[in-house]
């Protein structure tokens, strides 16, 4: 198995590890929120939902995660024939994290609160405080570890939910409108980081945004979704869309060139 550069975990082959959605329904409320939706996410790619508020994307995320009823098949073809198929490991990050800012809780005790049964206010473990800065390393932000998480600005807590979603490292990485209210350095870093973690880890990952000039430059494909899916293709492809351009309010006349 090579392991090459991938931060120890082994280089997926495509069609080895991937997740395959066919024909996903879902109905909420007696309403289709999500019709007919087939997609095959690769190892090693970042494919980018966008589409119109209540177009959807979110519940896509939950339907993978499990959270919400639905027709179709939804499967994953594991790395060389090991683990269940319909159970891949996967990380989430969500568009905002509601908690007490005013909670002395520590990056580092967050942490260890999601590696270890024991209480976080006894001790941290030699172990747990290098499994979080190994990940915190990978998102760029080590120097946070013992920062209290209300202190954080909202790039640098994004990043660190990033990288508890690291741990242990995913088949299927979820991100939910991630940079939602970060200012524009905290965005192009985040989109930076996300965009290095698909090389270095081989993940697959699905984000969702409504960023398209920020989500262009690191997406290998994009998905515009308004209930069921549009079209589908590289950036390029899909901003040249009408409807697309349509529904984020740039001149038909100006499409670009795939």
């Amino acid at each position: 198995m090579e392991l090459d550069h991938h931060k120890g975990v082994a280089r997926h082959l495509c069609g080895e590890c991937c997740t395959k959605l066919e024909n996903i329904n879902v109905t909420l409320d007696g309403r289709r929120v999500l019709e007919d939706i087939s997609l095959h996410l690769h190892c090693g790619e970042l494919t980018t939902l966008v589409g119109p508020n209540g177009a959807g994307k979110s519940t896509l995320l939950r339907t993978l995660l499990g959270e919400v009823p639905h027709t179709g098949i939804l499967h994953f073809l594991p790395v060389f024939g090991h683990g269940r198929p319909d159970a891949p490991a996967m990380g989430y990050v969500p568009q905002q994290l509601e908690f007490d800012r005013y909670s002395p809780i520590s990056v580092l005790d967050a942490f260890s609160s999601a590696l270890s049964r024991w209480p976080v206010a006894l001790w941290h473990s030699r172990r747990h405080r290098q499994t979080a800065l190994d990940a915190l390393a990978a998102v760029h932000a080590e120097h946070l570890i013992n920062r209290r998480l209300g202190e954080l600005s909202g790039g640098e807590l994004q990043r660190v939910l990033l990288a508890l979603s690291l741990t242990p490292v995913p088949n299927l990485l979820l991100l939910d409108e991630p940079v939602s209210g970060i200012d524009l350095p905290g965005r192009e870093l985040f989109y930076r980081t996300v965009s290095e973690l698909r090389h270095d880890y081989d993940l697959s990952i699905l984000m969702v945004s409504h960023d398209l000039a920020g989500i262009t430059a690191v997406s290998d494909r994009i998905v515009f979704l308004n209930h069921r899916i549009v079209c589908a293709g590289t950036p390029a492809e899909v901003i040249a869309n009408p409807e697309v351009r349509r529904t984020f309010g740039l001149e038909i006349s100006d499409s670009p060139r795939a």
